[in-house]
C-alpha cells in the first residue's frame, strides 16, 4: 500500500506541476482589452434583448388585432345561431303546450269515458239484482 501512496503523490505533485506551467503560458489581457470585451459583450446582450423586445411588441399587437378580427367574424355568426335557436325554442315552446293540452284533453275524456263505463256496470248490477 506504501507503494500505491507514494505514486500517488508523485502523480498529483507532476499535475501541479504541469498546472502551474500551463497556467504561466496562458495570454492573459490587459485591463484595456477586458474593458473593451466586456462592453462589447454588454452591447450585443442590450441589441439582442432590444430586438426580442420590438418582435413581442410586434406580435403582441399583431396577436390582438387578429383576435379582433376574428371576434368580429365570430359574433355575427353566434348572432344568427342565437336568433334561429330563439325561433326554434319558441316553436317547440308552442308545440309543447299544444301537446299538453291535447294530452289533458284525452285524459280528461278518458276519465270520463271510465266513469261512464263504471256508472253503467253499477247500474246493470242494480238492474240484475
Amino acid at each position: 500500500m506504501a507503494k500505491k501512496e507514494v505514486k500517488s503523490n508523485k502523480k498529483n505533485k507532476y499535475f501541479f506541476k504541469d498546472f502551474k506551467a500551463e497556467i504561466k503560458k496562458v495570454i492573459w489581457p490587459t485591463p484595456k482589452q477586458l474593458v473593451n470585451s466586456t462592453v462589447a459583450i454588454i452591447t450585443m446582450v442590450l441589441v439582442v434583448a432590444l430586438i426580442v423586445f420590438v418582435l413581442d411588441l410586434v406580435f403582441e399587437t399583431f396577436n390582438e388585432q387578429a383576435l379582433t378580427k376574428l371576434q368580429e367574424v365570430v359574433q355575427p355568426v353566434e348572432e344568427q345561431t342565437n336568433t334561429t335557436n330563439e325561433t326554434t325554442t319558441e316553436a317547440t315552446t308552442e308545440e309543447n303546450a299544444q301537446s299538453e293540452d291535447n294530452t289533458t284533453e284525452a285524459t280528461e275524456t278518458q276519465d270520463g269515458e271510465e266513469a261512464n263505463t263504471t256508472d253503467n256496470q253499477a247500474e246493470e248490477a242494480e238492474a240484475n239484482e
